[in-house]
């Protein structure tokens, strides 16, 4: 999977993952490959990734809105 997460100043992380798991308007869920199409709000909070080398890496966002489609996550976040 394919993984974005962009602020209005930049570009925050960008590259291959294993899992994302972020923290849901109604819970925190994960998205792993092949999930389904997803629209989602995010609360503010702290998003695991694992990426390609099964590293494990946080970042700490604000409320923000996450895209699935096609094996690539897109999260806008105002950070």
């Amino acid at each position: 999977m394919f993984l974005e997460v962009i602020s209005p100043e930049k570009i925050l992380y960008k590259g291959e993952v294993g899992l994302v798991q972020m923290p849901g308007s109604m819970g925190s869920f994960e998205v792993l490959e092949n999930h389904a199409h997803l629209v989602a709000l995010l609360d503010a909070g702290r998003t695991k990734i694992i990426d390609e080398l099964r590293n494990t890496i946080f970042l700490t966002l604000s409320a923000a809105v996450v895209h699935v489609k096609d094996n690539h996550i897109t999260i806008l976040t105002e950070q």
